[in-house]
């Protein structure tokens, strides 16, 4: 028997004690032993839950227990999830995580830990949710040099995007909808503004370079500003609007960067709609691969974790995990990264072709009917530097957009 504890008894908390319960069978098969929860660490207690007789709010009784193999931290937040889960590494006991905070800000040292006492320290969950991207890159695809990630890796704006495209809808009204679904929180600013993408596409960027990549250093925007008639453009054009979290390989430098982005109908990511998200990745050997399923949600996250669990299980005493050193590595600047853009000019095309064309070059003009004080123009690629230099001379801009080729 395999003991473990569960450190958080919220949402995924119950889940992994859920998901070990309904599928015990098969997991103990997998696993080659039985799986058991010992303890489950929370501040709360849950009268009427079975849980509550393997309820503790001592930390100490975990880490001090000879018979904990495995811990899962489901706590969230930085703090005190990094002093718990660093203590339990240095106690010996093998780790597996859905806290992306924690990952993306301490993941190189606890890795290191993990090497270091022949133990795991696993995070599956903390990327795509159900989606099997870490485990993918740690085994299946590590004879190749990964030239391209970009995934839409944040359920909550990919519904909100979905229902603007699909239904003419505006960002407060599918917001409104989001909160009431419960898909957003009732503060949504992690998901909107692009920060929960970040700190996933900064783990993943870890993971493929080998180093330290600080969410910091990623170029972040969210959706607040897509409108209802950035969609009407985006229809025209036979595009759609996803928020994309995106790590390029460039000559000897990773780019990163998270913001919404128009695809064509060809582009792999383009039908990920609703809460489901995508991983698109390109291998200098493999070529091209994706990713799809729940990126979400109290049992696709849980599975995550519980297969995480079964693999520490199976490797008590011998680190699986791919580490990347705590070094940091320097991003190539934004400034340098080309691209298409898509700019919205108030004004009429009539009024401003000349100047448009002079200053951003040869490009397509395009119009809507119904919106007869503007007019939009997608540029030919050009870098980020030479756009905001460009950009500046034109008070009539509204808005931009990126073009993902």
């Amino acid at each position: 028997m395999v003991n473990i504890a569960v450190m958080g008894y919220g949402t995924v908390g119950s889940g992994v004690v859920e998901v070990l319960s309904l599928n015990k069978n098969v997991i103990t098969q997998r696993a080659g032993d039985e799986i058991n929860v010992k303890y489950v660490l929370d501040l709360r207690d849950f009268p009427g839950d079975p849980v509550q007789e393997k309820i503790i709010h001592d930390f100490e009784i975990i880490v001090n227990d000879p018979e904990i193999r495995i811990v899962v931290e489901v706590m969230g937040g930085v703090e005190p999830a990094y002093t718990f889960v660093k203590r339990c590494l240095e106690a010996g006991k093998s780790v597996a995580t859905s806290n992306k905070a924690l990952v993306a800000k301490h993941g190189a040292e606890l890795l290191s830990i993990a090497r270091e006492r022949n133990i795991n320290f696993l995070f599956e969950a903390s990327v795509g949710g159900g989606i099997p991207i870490i485990r993918a890159l740690n085994s299946s695809m590590t004879a190749d040099v990964i030239e391209e990630i970009t995934g839409i890796l944040n359920g909550t704006t990919n519904y909100m995007l979905t229902k603007m495209f699909y239904e003419g809808a505006d960002y407060d009204e599918v917001l409104k909808e989001a909160q009431d679904k419960g898909y957003a929180e009732r503060n949504p600013e992690a998901d909107v503004e692009g920060y929960d993408a970040c700190r996933k596409i900064a783990i993943l960027s870890s993971l493929i370079s080998g180093q330290q990549v600080d969410f910091e250093d990623i170029y972040t925007e969210g959706i607040t500003k897509v409108s209802r008639k950035d969609m009407m453009y985006a229809k025209e054009m036979g595009m759609t609007i996803k928020l994309l979290a995106s790590s390029k390989r460039h000559n000897n430098h990773l780019h990163a960067i998270v913001s919404p982005a128009l695809l064509g109908k060809e582009h792999p990511l383009y039908n990920v709609d609703d809460v489901f998200n995508a991983v698109f990745v390109r291998g200098n050997v493999l070529g091209d691969a994706m990713f799809y399923g729940s990126g979400a949600g109290k049992l696709p996250t849980a599975s995550a974790v519980v297969a995480d669990v079964v693999d520490e299980a199976k490797h008590l005493h011998r680190n699986i995990m791919t580490m990347w050193k705590s070094e940091k590595l320097e991003l190539l600047p934004i400034e340098d990264t080309s691209r298409r853009f898509f700019i919205r000019f108030s004004g009429t095309l009539q009024e401003l072709k000349e100047r448009v064309e002079s200053c951003f070059g040869p490009g397509k003009a395009v119009q809507i009917p119904e919106l007869t004080d503007e007019f939009g123009y997608m540029t030919e690629s050009m870098t980020e530097g030479e756009y905001r230099r460009k950009a500046e001379a034109f008070p009539e801009i509204i808005h931009v957009i990126r073009a993902e080729d």
